[in-house]
């Protein structure tokens, strides 16, 4: 009604880390991706309607870079949204937060900077301006609790 834009909310779930799933790396999708379990490692979206979505138990200890972001769980880096990012009740984002569109629900935490970040063309290039580079050296804490995996 008030935007050309329409905001895919969901997309066909490609990919699942089940909650009780420890995966250790960087994990490269396209489509969706939910994320219940734990992800030690990079999560990069290789397509322009890609989206993440993690429920409260899930968690990411990385960086995230995708298009479309719902987060209800936790994320030890910095997240990439380059179309819209969705913070519900739950989410905990210890790293900044790099987005186009946001929604942030009462309860939900960053502790770090929101950044504002307008993914139009540069009229005088035609091309799309870049996202800040990611964090190289993201620490990842050993001494969090472990996914118990039977």
């Amino acid at each position: 009604m008030f935007g050309s834009k329409k905001i895919k909310r969901n997309p066909d779930l490609d990919s699942l880390v089940g909650s009780n799933t420890r995966l250790c790396g960087d994990v490269h999708f396209s489509g969706g991706l939910h994320i219940d379990g734990v992800v030690k490692g990079n999560v990069i979206a290789e397509g322009e309607d890609s989206m993440v979505t993690t429920s409260e138990r899930g968690r990411v200890e990385g960086n995230v870079h995708v298009h479309n972001i719902v987060l209800n769980g936790e994320v030890i880096g910095d997240v990439y949204a380059l179309n819209h990012i969705e913070l519900a009740s739950n989410a905990r984002v210890n790293g900044n937060v790099y987005y186009n569109l946001i929604e942030m629900a009462v309860g939900a935490e960053v502790n770090g900077s929101l950044v504002h970040y307008d993914n139009r063309q540069d009229s005088s290039s035609g091309q799309s301006k870049p996202l800040p580079p990611a964090k190289k050296d993201t620490k990842i804490d050993d001494s969090l609790p472990k996914a118990n995996v039977k």
